[in-house]
């Protein structure tokens, strides 16, 4: 069972990474999966939620970088070691590799896990951004696939743990917020 799931993922990643190869996707999904832009939106974002923002996204921004440490911690500190797989890069020879490969494993994907925890995170508390933070995120986790470094398993997987990982905190920043509100 496990060998047949993979030849799904295998297939899946060629025809996503190859087939579907194209010069507008090699050249927007290396920008969206950067490192640098990601960390540069979020810095932006914090910065303008905590200068702008009203009480309750200020107290968000706490809730959004909790969040953002437990699902890269449980991804990368925790599921990756212990999973170990290789990444495409490593795996599979005659991909569209757009970034470096890197030498860490694959499963899950810690971009898609932190991007995800992020949009529900802030969907639950914000249900009216919760589209454009969800497309969003659904990008940033399928560049992992289209540069060559993710399975589309990895991503699923990456996924999911960052909508449980955000959702806990969006419950958890509720029950706060509610708290402090009653002055309890």
């Amino acid at each position: 069972m496990l060998e047949f799931l993979s030849e799904i993922d295998t297939a899946l990643f060629l025809f996503l990474n190859v087939t579907l190869a194209n010069p507008v996707t090699d050249l927007i999904m290396p920008v969206i999966t950067s490192e640098w832009f990601l960390r540069s939106l979020y810095a932006v974002a914090v910065v303008l939620f905590l200068i702008f923002g009203n009480a309750r996204l200020r107290w968000m921004v706490l809730f959004s970088v909790l969040v953002l440490a437990a699902t890269d911690q449980i991804s990368a500190g925790l599921l990756k070691p212990m999973i170990g797989r290789l990444r495409p890069c490593q795996a599979l020879q005659n991909i569209n590799l757009l970034v470096g490969c890197g030498g860490g494993k694959s499963m899950p994907s810690s971009h898609a896990a932190n991007a995800f925890g992020q949009a529900v995170l802030f969907s639950v508390m914000y249900r009216r951004w919760a589209w454009p933070l969800l497309v969003f995120a659904a990008l940033v986790a399928l560049s992992r696939v289209f540069v060559g470094v993710h399975y589309p398993f990895d991503i699923l997987v990456g996924s999911i743990i960052g909508a449980v990982v955000g959702y806990l905190g969006a419950w958890s920043a509720h029950k706060c917020l509610e708290r402090r509100l009653k002055g309890v």
